[in-house]
């Protein structure tokens, strides 16, 4: 989100992450899976479109691409869409030739000096049983509000297919009233999962600034309305033992634990991967029992730094080298390419270096690095994807423009369009460049 700082590979948002803190847990590490054969680039892909600009300022409504989901329609799959988060612009609903198809705003503040809507993170929910019957459903944390929103997918409307199907008791989902929404410890990434065995339907919801993430059940009501219940929580460790004995902490402002954002669910075991910002990528099972292991850490991993006051940044010590070879702050994006008989990829975007890491997706063999690459300017006029937030992968045929499937990464500087604004939007790869990639 930053630019980098004058440390090598650090990014300020990084640095003022980096400070050495007491050690609050302990956590399980599996092993690092091979670098780069060779240590040579990394291969570049090249989008095929690119959404419209969104400009975060006053005239351009406050929107900032975020996190995007692709939805199949299973009837006519060139009529296929893209939901996105644009913040507090609410949601940004684009077709397979990434035009804007719907705008749906965020809901202000419920007072005038309240925190207004801010949509952070999306996924989608196939088939729950509603009193109207059943429906796919994009669900959303409202960042601002702290809670889900939830919308239903209407086929039949192809101008305005979201509609808003959110149950208005539903309650803040880490807050106890507004004055602490207001504080924004709120409703961050998020992931959705369906159990098979029982059909119930759930989230998996982060919190800004903390380290925990609630499991919540989606509720239909008897309106065709949708709420949601707390399952349990779990809080991923805060502070890291390190090789030499010493403790370690990433650095933040006074009172911000390093927090998790990107999150996918692997729906055939049950594993969800979250990426906690500063730290790595950690594997758990979704039901948030169990212990949760550290898969990959990123290049930061256990660097010491000190958080100046003045300035507002972090200033980074000697790198002690225990950090990961593939990651630079911050983890983000996570999305998972499917294949057949459970193989396939775990993608994560390392935003600190304009990349994209693949592991294998069988937990067999320990998620084992598989490669990795960038999405490179495949023209003047259509840029690659820079700082990536969120991505989102389907491997489906998608009529005839992506036979081979999808992958949908924001860019966080769209160009022409760098400086101030931001101005950012969502890239269109084809899924298929991205795996012939990954297979040389």
């Amino acid at each position: 989100m930053s630019p980098t700082s004058g440390v090598p590979g650090v990014t300020r948002h990084s640095l003022r992450r980096l400070a050495v803190c007491t050690l609050t847990a302990a956590v399980a590490v599996l092993p690092a899976g091979p670098a780069l054969a060779g240590g040579g680039t990394l291969p570049a892909v090249h989008p095929r479109a690119e959404t419209p600009p969104l400009r975060d300022d006053e005239a351009g409504g406050n929107a900032d691409a975020d996190d995007p989901a692709i939805w199949r329609n299973p009837a006519d799959p060139d009529r296929s869409l893209v939901v996105a988060t644009a913040k507090e612009a609410g949601l940004r609903v684009y077709d397979l030739d990434a035009r804007l198809v719907q705008s749906v705003p965020a809901p202000p503040g419920p007072g005038a000096d309240d925190a207004p809507g801010r949509f952070n993170n999306v996924d989608l929910v196939h088939g729950l049983k509603l009193s109207t019957g059943r429906a796919d459903l994009a669900v959303t944390t409202d960042r601002g509000n702290d809670r889900l929103r939830v919308y239903r997918i209407d086929p039949t409307r192809p101008d305005r297919p979201l509609t808003d199907v959110t149950d208005p008791a539903a309650a803040p989902v880490f807050s106890d009233g507004q004055e602490e929404i207001n504080e924004q410890r709120t409703a961050y990434g998020l992931a959705t999962l369906t159990d098979r065995s029982t059909g119930r339907s759930y989230a998996l919801v982060s919190q800004r600034e903390r380290t925990r993430i609630a499991l919540l059940e989606l509720t239909p009501t008897a309106r065709g309305r949708v709420g949601y219940r707390t399952v349990r929580t779990l809080d991923l460790p805060s502070a890291f033992r390190l090789p030499d004995g010493t403790s370690w902490s990433p650095c933040a402002e006074p009172g911000e634990l390093p927090q998790v954002e990107g999150m996918v669910v692997d729906p055939d075991n049950g594993v969800l991967y979250a990426g906690q910002e500063d730290v790595g990528i950690w594997k758990l099972r979704a039901d948030l029992t169990g212990a949760p292991k550290l898969l990959d850490k990123v290049r930061e991993y256990g660097v010491p730094g000190t958080y100046d006051e003045s300035t507002e940044e972090c200033v980074a010590g000697a790198d002690p080298g225990y950090g990961g070879t593939r990651l630079t702050a911050d983890v983000e994006g996570l999305t998972l390419v499917q294949e057949k008989d459970g193989d396939g990829y775990l993608l994560a975007s390392s935003q600190g270096d304009d990349t994209f890491a693949a592991y294998d997706r069988e937990t067999g063999d320990a998620n084992e690095y598989e490669g990795g690459f960038r999405v490179t300017p495949a023209s003047a006029a259509l840029d690659g994807s820079e700082e990536c937030d969120g991505a989102a992968a389907l491997n489906q045929p998608l009529g005839s423009r992506y036979p081979h499937g999808l992958l949908v990464v924001q860019d966080g500087h769209d160009a022409p369009g760098d400086g101030d604004p931001a101005v950012t939007n969502f890239k269109y790869v084809d899924l298929g460049d991205v795996l012939d990639a990954l297979d040389d």
